[in-house]
């Protein structure tokens, strides 16, 4: 790790901050904090001392709870919001690499679809949470 982000993270308002954005986003989740620990592979205890701001977490857990929360490391230790969040799926990066090569109107057909599947999506999401 970088001497400059250790400095940074000995900080005690910069790890309480970084805690509570972990546990702003895995409350969005509807997670528990036992739900998260274990998509990063720690205990709930450690994630509760992660988002308390007693602990830092390692990078590589760092960089996984950026990836859990759908997030980045840069959201999660500055604050600062990724104008497009990023993709992790390599499938999907490789398809949209392939219809960037399709003609304007295939594109624009494939972006009505998907705009079609949102919306659908949504649609049901809300559904759901009426009924429920």
């Amino acid at each position: 790790m970088n001497t400059t982000l250790v400095n940074i993270m000995q900080d005690a308002s910069v790890r309480k901050a970084l805690g509570q954005r972990i546990k702003q986003l895995r409350k969005q989740k509807a997670w528990t904090q036992k739900e998260l620990a274990n998509r990063i592979e720690a205990s709930p205890a450690q994630l509760n001392k992660y988002e308390s701001g007693q602990n830092t977490p390692p990078i590589d857990r760092l960089i996984l709870l950026a990836e859990v929360l759908d997030t980045s490391v840069d959201h999660l230790v500055g604050g600062h919001h990724n104008a497009t969040p990023p993709i992790y799926n390599t499938r999907l990066i490789q398809r949209f690499q392939t219809i960037e090569a399709f003609d304007r109107d295939e594109r624009e057909l494939v972006i009505q679809l998907l705009d079609a599947m949102i919306a659908k999506h949504n649609m049901a999401s809300t559904v759901k949470a009426m009924e429920g």
